[in-house]
């Protein structure tokens, strides 16, 4: 599971800025769902391989107990809550406040690790304002520039040290590897109806998945032969034999199990439309590039003109998602898991399908014969072969010249000629172009 790290701190420190710089991105608010209110966001970081999940948080006053300050108060203290590690976010220029020792004390007793990070000190590494800050009792202090970038690596690679880096995933063995699946939606969606129809409730052995302080659980099941691992965001609880399904709705437990997954189902209400979650959800898959299925359940609760205004919806809010399977089913009464099951099993086939380069290089001599890319000035882009250059998803490398002048539009009319010759369903795919100079030009 990626690690959490929460950036806390009293307002106009710069959290936000080390947010962004943290995620690369200026609107990397991957999930801003209804009920954690707009003062708790969520975004995706990388260092060189290793990857984790950064909660930006609402000025922290711990003491607050009315208003929207204690609502704001309450935003992060869940988000402590959540995260691995704690970068407590301080202002060298304003120095230290009481609010900041508040906000320390507090941190002091979260049990969590904590870092102090001393913000806006460019070119004051050595400098003597530093050394005040050692008196809130959080450690030695950090000094970073968040506006310029200066000290962000160190201070990340300080938080994520401890947590293991992801291991070298041979592709090519997940044949024999257990599917991971992951279900994903909104609370009260029918994620915990489906689960338990899939299990059944007493022939299930379940364990915890370790290496997780919040409580993601694994079940490993069997269907015809094929083994799945579920990997819980519904808040799946064993209470003796049976299980109980609490719909406890965690943005991190759903991002984490997300990028986790090979898989991912995205069940939608039929009854409630595409919402504002749903769409950033799908959002997030299609980041995370995971083959993805999507379940409207509750199809049989609805009249034909709310299936035909769904119908819409779906096409107008998940139109990036165009590739995926769309399933009608009922987890209530049971009805379309076949076919529910059969689209899983031919996403996540597709998204480990083996291309040929061969094949490839033919496909794309052939779809330029048939439509050439559009000429930018003096260069028209020439394509000479393609290769496999990955796979979950798939990524399909394109040599030639020029070919930082290809258009997105004609990025997609191959992907579409790629997909349609593969039977590629329900995965994302990625081409990328790789320009080389041509070693018999005496100009290049």
């Amino acid at each position: 599971m990626k690690p959490v790290i929460a950036l806390v701190g009293r307002p106009n420190v710069g959290k936000s800025t080390l947010f962004n710089r943290c995620t690369k991105s200026r609107d990397a608010i991957v999930a801003d769902y209804a009920g954690l209110t707009r003062d708790r966001h969520y975004g995706d970081g990388r260092i060189g391989r290793r990857e984790f999940i950064v909660i930006d948080t609402g000025g922290f006053e711990p003491t607050a107990e009315t208003g929207i300050v204690k609502e704001m108060a309450k935003q992060t203290r869940q988000a402590v809550a959540e995260a691995d590690a704690v970068i407590f976010v301080t202002d060298v220029r304003a120095g230290i406040s009481a609010q900041d020792h508040d906000i320390a004390s507090y941190l002091r007793t979260s049990g969590k690790k904590v870092l102090l990070a001393v913000n806006k000190a460019e070119g004051m590494k050595d400098a003597p304002a530093l050394a005040e800050f050692y008196e809130l009792g959080i450690g030695e202090p950090i000094p970073i520039s968040a506006a310029h970038g200066q000290g962000i690596r160190s201070l990340l690679e300080a938080a994520l040290e401890g947590f293991e880096e992801p291991p070298e995933e041979d592709e090519a063995e997940q044949g024999d590897k257990p599917i991971r699946l992951a279900v994903a939606g909104r609370p009260n969606v029918g994620k915990s109806t489906l689960i338990n129809a899939w299990l059944g409730e007493e022939r299930l052995v379940a364990f915890d998945m370790p290496g997780t302080t919040r409580d993601a659980i694994s079940v490993p099941f069997e269907r015809d032969g094929r083994k799945f691992e579920l990997i819980d965001t519904a808040g799946l609880r064993r209470k003796g034999k049976v299980f109980e399904a609490i719909e406890k709705f965690s943005v991190v437990k759903t991002l984490q199990a997300i990028a986790d997954a090979n898989v991912v189902l995205l069940l939608v209400d039929a009854t409630q439309g595409v919402s504002d979650q749903d769409a950033h959800i799908a959002g997030y898959i299609l980041e995370s590039g995971r083959a993805v299925v999507i379940a409207i359940n509750k199809w049989d609760a609805i009249d034909s003109y709310q299936r035909q205004m769904l119908e819409r919806s779906i096409e107008a809010r998940l139109s990036f998602l165009k590739f995926a399977p769309l399933v009608h089913i009922s987890a209530l009464k049971r009805q379309g898991l076949g076919p529910l099951w059969k689209a899983l099993a031919e996403a996540h086939s597709s998204a480990f399908k083996k291309l040929s380069t061969p094949v490839l290089t033919r496909l794309i001599h052939e779809a330029v014969q048939h439509q050439q890319p559009q000429r930018v000035g003096a260069f028209r882009p020439k394509l000479r072969y393609a290769h496999q250059g990955g796979m979950n998803p798939p990524i399909v490398v394109v040599h030639g010249n020029s070919l930082e002048h290809v258009s997105d539009s004609y990025k997609r009319y191959l992907e579409g000629r790629i997909r349609t010759h593969y039977g590629l369903t329900g995965t994302p795919m990625r081409i990328e172009m790789r320009s080389g100079s041509n070693p018999f030009d005496n100009e290049s």
